[in-house]
């Protein structure tokens, strides 16, 4: 039985004490012993290598007691499993030398066998699950379908994403294609993260954003629903799409457990779009984190009380930066551990 059980209980909609905390990307690059490993290991090694996945996750655990892990991984080990080479360029990030532009690029994408492609995520968890020995939840994750096409397609990041964009809208059936091949591609590798021991299962939507309303229906949010719908009897499901506050009274209504709210949209605002009924999860804006610990207590505990503190789990809007310094993480954890309700 897991010790800790806030964030579980939290995305159950029970009362809770306090609201749980963790932060997205907090198994990474602003920690020192994080950047001990990074200098030994290339990314695709660490992700790769079960025992330095695991010790990267607990990692923040051991350092600031959150109340959930989340497995180091990447979203783009999907695309590597399904046939399309992925690459880490110093200085660029993602970078994918044979973009898909066309039908017969969509042709050589497979949909795998998880075990046999992803095996080394499985057993990632299973080294996590036994270096945290029941203390608090994992979480397990995935890309939303378009926001892995955006690289697929692009070839490397964006601030547009337009060629992803052309691809959609000039062919638009060699697209809904491809998607559909990496939706069953995550629902098969999400489905066996539950398996192999996660808790809870995160879908980000890093570049929904980028889509009008009506495109985002077309090109992501349906497939997503898709995941939630194959995944939610087998365990909660928080659906984040940054930049998607204009689809959170849609998103309320798709047996997600949470929403993962960006720091575009304040607390009142969210809650009235989602009809206050859903767990909501977020949303400091992660530069805060840079503002002195003193504001950081100030505005970490003016969200909570603008949240409320059931159904509700502390975040920030999106995954930390590199640049922050340890005492401010420390400082906005804190905070939420401290937290007291006065209503």
């Amino acid at each position: 039985m897991i010790k800790n059980t806030l964030f579980l209980d939290a995305l159950k909609g029970k009362t809770v004490e306090r609201p749980p905390v963790w932060m997205m990307r907090q198994a990474g690059r602003f920690l020192p012993e994080f950047i001990a490993l990074r200098n030994k290991y290339d990314f695709f090694t660490r992700c790769r290598t079960p025992e330095l996945a695991s010790e990267i996750t607990v990692q923040p655990i051991r350092r600031f007691g959150m109340d959930a892990a989340i497995l180091f991984s990447d979203i783009l080990v999907i695309p590597q499993a399904m046939n399309i080479e992925v690459e880490m360029k110093p200085g660029v990030g993602p970078w994918i030398p044979n973009p898909i532009r066309l039908q017969k690029d969509v042709d050589s994408v497979i949909v795998p066998d998880i075990n046999q492609t992803l095996g080394y995520v499985m057993q990632a968890i299973k080294l996590t699950k036994e270096k945290l020995n029941n203390e608090v939840p994992l979480i397990g994750f995935a890309g939303s379908p378009w926001t892995i096409l955006c690289y697929c397609v692009q070839g490397q990041g964006s601030k547009t994403f337009d060629k992803a964009k052309k691809f959609c809208f000039t062919q638009p059936l060699v697209a809904h294609q491809l998607l559909q091949k990496i939706t069953d591609t995550t629902i098969a590798y999400l489905k066996e993260k539950v398996k192999s021991g996660v808790d809870a299962v995160q879908i980000f939507d890093s570049w929904g954003g980028m889509l009008s309303p009506t495109d985002y229906q077309e090109f992501s949010w349906k497939y997503i629903q898709q995941i939630i719908d194959a995944l939610k009897e087998d365990a909660p499901v928080i659906a984040f799409g940054k930049g998607c506050w204009f689809a959170l009274n849609t998103m309320a209504k798709s047996g997600a457990s949470a929403l993962g709210i960006d720091w575009t949209v304040t607390p009142q605002t969210a809650r009235k779009l989602t009809g206050g009924n859903i767990t909501l999860q977020g949303n400091l804006d992660p530069s805060r984190l840079l503002s002195p610990p003193s504001e950081i207590k100030k505005m970490t505990k003016q969200m909570i009380d603008d949240f409320g503190k059931d159904k509700y789990i502390v975040n920030l809007g999106h995954g930390i930066l590199p640049n922050i310094p340890l005492e401010n993480a420390k400082a906005f954890i804190d905070t939420v551990k401290e937290y007291k309700s006065y209503v």
